[in-house]
């Protein structure tokens, strides 16, 4: 995980299991979630409530089922922004095992449409990321 700027720890939950005991497949989607949201609030210093940010994409590739007892980290970089965009990148770990990869895209919305994303944003997640 090396090549991502943020990393996150989840706990895996009771509430998170299927039947067999398995985090449920759209749980991993909440794990995503949860790490945008802090990465937006610790690196862009904005709440995602009040962003007028939303997930356009959202696509998630799973290597292999998590349990009750692993350890979960979310690690995610932001690739350089388009003009209304923001994709990420995710890996999913659970130990030493990445258990899934995925990719977003945000877009900036306002109430008629998709607004570019604000200059401030763009010079924090340069900062950030390093490009």
């Amino acid at each position: 995980m090396t090549e991502f700027s943020y990393v996150m720890d989840i706990p895996v939950r009771f509430q998170d299991l299927d039947a067999v005991g398995h985090v449920n497949n759209a749980l991993y989607a909440t794990y995503l979630e949860e790490a945008r949201l802090a990465y937006m609030a610790d690196v862009l210093g904005v709440d995602a409530r009040e962003s007028g940010a939303v997930i356009a994409h959202l696509e998630i590739d799973y290597r292999r089922s998590v349990s009750e007892d692993d350890h979960v980290t979310v690690a995610l970089r932001t690739l350089e922004p388009g003009r209304s965009s923001i994709p990420m990148e995710y890996e999913i770990s659970a130990g030493d095992d990445v258990v899934a990869t995925a990719e977003t895209v945000m877009v900036t919305t306002a109430d008629d449409g998709a607004r570019p994303v604000p200059d401030a944003w763009r010079e924090r997640i340069a900062a950030f990321e390093g490009y």
